[in-house]
């Protein structure tokens, strides 16, 4: 019988990407509340949204190699020091400056959750359980949308804003402590049974390539690698503005105070888990059913793309429920979304590889989200002069309904119809161990 410690594994990145989603969240809804401490205006919040997304894009890049060096455990363990120790500096900060310090350190640490687990779920689960596991982590996100709303308010009105920060970012060394203890790569995990360490072996059906020392760079000369990027530099941008100016356009177009948002952002951020976890159990029974997992995952992500449609049409929504009900299908249809992308590297690309790539994704979409808040505040600060609020919000909801269709369609003039193999890695110039180029295939567990 097969036994299920993979799936130990996989909770384990849900609740890290939770704490990585709630850390990030605080600032957003406590907005209203800084913003007159602070005296910001729609410019200098979306100052403080660039520099985040500016280091996170930094981040990306530096903690997708560091983690394919060091490997999962390891990376994955500094990432979450970093962004806690760097959410807890919040609480001491005097200014906007020093708050744009914390906020870039914030940035820089969470930016490698995403290739840490990524790379986990490649090494421990197979390829018909894949977009499922990533489905299941990527709802940390939801859930972590969800538990923001509904614990910061509620932490800031009782303890002060300060305490807030502390206590969200307590909860990373929590985590440390259990992963160090229980994570390992499943060839070096003393808790994995033969059978499962079988299971997962067999059905791992990954690009098998030789250890390998290659340029970074020249991952970027293949379109395996491009596609992920432009999927990514095109959507991450709008689940950042559900992230960071959702409460504040709820209390612009809604009126609702900082202790009435926490019930409108949580059915939207709910609905991100059904989206999440559905968007990845959609493809992997597809994939159950025969599909082609090329097939599958693009089928899908189509579905989650024409499922955001709708909200380029809020301009003639009215009601707060209606459009909280736009809103939900949209977020949902984005973790779908993300489900389903997140595995095209792990499709496309050899294990070795699959944290870099993702990195470059994930600094592509950090890009698109650093120049998207500049226009955001720019927007929205001119037609709160002009007293028209709505019309900014209905320009950026026409824009975030049509991005993932748009995304969609350029992709596929991207994605090859095969993963890359050792020729086209030969043929891009990445070196390969001298061992490997005589044909003796190294195999590497990494710590």
């Amino acid at each position: 019988m097969v036994g299920k410690y993979r799936w130990l594994i996989c909770s384990l990145l849900f609740a890290a990407t939770t704490i990585n989603y709630v850390d990030r969240q605080v600032l957003s809804l406590l907005k209203p509340l800084l913003e007159h401490q602070f005296n910001w205006s729609e410019k200098d919040y979306s100052y403080l949204v660039i520099i985040f997304q500016a280091c996170y894009a930094v981040g990306f890049i530096s903690f997708g190699k560091l983690i394919d060096r060091l490997g999962t455990r390891i990376g994955y363990a500094v990432c979450m020091m970093v962004w806690s120790l760097a959410s807890i500096g919040h609480a001491f900060v005097s200014g906007t400056a020093s708050f744009g310090f914390v906020r870039g350190l914030l940035g820089f640490g969470e930016s490698g959750n995403f290739p840490s687990a990524l790379k986990a779920v490649s090494e421990w689960f197979p390829a018909q359980e894949r977009t499922l596991s990533v489905g299941i982590v990527t709802a940390g996100t939801s859930i972590g949308a969800i538990m923001a709303p509904a614990t910061v308010p509620w932490l800031a009105v009782t303890y002060g804003w300060k305490a807030t920060f502390i206590i969200t970012g307590l909860s990373g060394f929590v985590w440390l402590a259990v992963w160090l203890y229980t994570y390992q790569v499943p060839e070096l995990s003393s808790r994995l049974s033969a059978e499962e360490l079988h299971y997962i072996q067999k059905n791992a059906n990954n690009t098998e390539l030789p250890q390998f020392k290659g340029r970074w760079i020249d991952l970027l000369k293949m379109k395996a690698t491009w596609a992920f990027a432009v999927g990514k530099f095109m959507t991450d941008p709008i689940w950042f503005f559900i992230l960071f100016w959702l409460p504040s356009y709820f209390s612009d177009r809604y009126h609702l105070n900082l202790q009435h948002l926490g019930l409108p952002l949580m059915v939207v951020y709910c609905s991100t888990s059904i989206g999440s976890v559905g968007g990845g159990w959609l493809s992997s029974f597809m994939v159950g059913r025969g599909w082609k997992v090329a097939n599958a995952r693009q089928t899908t992500m189509l579905i989650m793309a024409l499922l955001v449609v709708p909200l380029a049409f809020s301009a003639h929504v009215e009601a707060m429920w209606l459009m909280i009900i736009l809103l939900s299908l949209a977020a949902a249809a984005h973790q779908g979304w993300s489900a389903n992308i997140y595995s095209l590297p792990a499709d496309h690309f050899p294990k070795e590889m699959i944290a870099s790539v993702q990195g470059i994704g994930g600094m592509a979409g950090s890009i698109g989200g650093m120049l998207f808040p500049l226009g955001i505040g720019i927007l929205l600060d001119h037609y709160r002069h002009l007293n028209s609020i709505s019309t900014g919000y209905y320009i950026l909801f026409t824009i975030c309904g049509s991005a993932y269709l748009t995304a969609w369609c350029i992709m596929q003039l991207l994605i090859p119809k095969s993963p890359v193999t050792p020729n086209d890695v030969m043929s891009k110039s990445i070196t390969l161990p001298p061992d490997a180029r005589n044909g003796n295939i190294m195999q590497r567990a990494t710590v």
